[in-house]
């Protein structure tokens, strides 16, 4: 008797003679002979090395070991069919996709998409963080979440999360160094930037100090530091390199928790910011995904 089991595929065709009571009947449900199904069974007792049926006038019966088999099969086969029907609900999951940038997708979203998930829970959402906007980048997602003006998105979105900074450090590098009371004091610290084309689409050290006719002299940037990339810049100021420009919405958390502080006098632009853009063929989910930022917005003030 060969001391390996049975390959998997005889656990249905086992189960239907036992529900069935009858090798022809299996054999036309399961769209096979009658001999062949014969030929299965006896080589499962081959293998097993014990009787499973008991051949009747009228079909075959289980024997005791025939019993035991059958409530093991039953559970195993019930438990694949179960899995198998999990997997293809999971395959049929609707997607609902976001496509942001890296900084709205790092300090915004993530610290809040489990609440989605929670109110949402038949819908996965699928993130597309990119700092390149695509001419066609509202056929590549359900929702948009990009920061520009009102020329630039007014027409097709609306304003979110208005453009309100103010300069951010660590109490300690703020008692260190400061104090920042007046924006004259901040030209003269060292100041971590977030690199962007010119004229920056965003506030950044340059135009913020300039907003207060502040000149910055040429020798106080020497310790400065510059990212590509604003969650640089955060993590940069958590770590006491210098005061960078926080973003409202996005360094709230970081304020909260008092990991940041304000260094400085804020400033707005009521015209700017990050702007909510639907899908061109909008649909249940992005209608929802739209409803639910536009909610966290607003239940948390910003």
């Amino acid at each position: 008797m060969s001391e390996r089991p049975p390959e998997l595929g005889w656990m249905r065709l086992f189960l239907e003679v036992a529900r069935l009571g009858s090798l022809s009947a299996a054999a036309a449900h399961l769209g096979l002979t009658q001999p062949a199904v014969s030929y299965q069974i006896r080589r499962l007792e081959e293998q097993f090395g014990v009787s499973l049926l008991r051949r009747r006038q009228r079909g075959v019966e289980l024997t005791v070991e025939g019993e035991r088999l059958l409530e093991v099969t039953a559970k195993a086969v019930g438990d694949i069919d179960a899995l198998a029907r999990s997997f293809r609900v999971e395959a049929q999951r609707p997607v609902v996709r976001l496509r942001t940038d890296y900084a709205f997708s790092a300090l915004w979203l993530i610290p809040r998409m489990d609440g989605f998930r929670r109110l949402h829970p038949e819908t996965d959402m699928q993130i597309v963080a990119t700092q390149r906007l695509a001419a066609g980048f509202r056929d590549e997602a359900d929702v948009a979440v990009v920061f520009g003006t009102r020329d630039e998105f007014g027409a097709v979105g609306r304003l979110l999360l208005p453009e309100s900074i103010v300069p951010v450090c660590t109490r300690g590098f703020l008692d260190r160094n400061g104090p920042f009371d007046d924006p004259r004091q901040l030209a003269k610290a060292r100041l971590i930037h977030l690199d962007a084309p010119l004229p920056s689409p965003w506030f950044d050290w340059r135009t913020y100090l300039a907003e207060f006719s502040v000149p910055r002299d040429t020798h106080a940037g020497r310790g400065d530091i510059s990212f590509n990339t604003y969650s640089l810049v955060i993590q940069a100021a958590l770590t006491e390199q210098g005061v960078a420009i926080g973003w409202m919405g996005l360094v709230d958390t970081l304020l909260s928790a008092h990991m940041l502080v304000e260094a400085g006098p804020p400033l707005e632009a009521s015209d700017r910011g990050y702007w909510l853009v639907p899908p061109r063929s909008p649909n249940v989910h992005s209608e929802r995904l739209s409803a639910w930022l536009s909610d966290e917005v607003t239940r948390n003030g910003e």
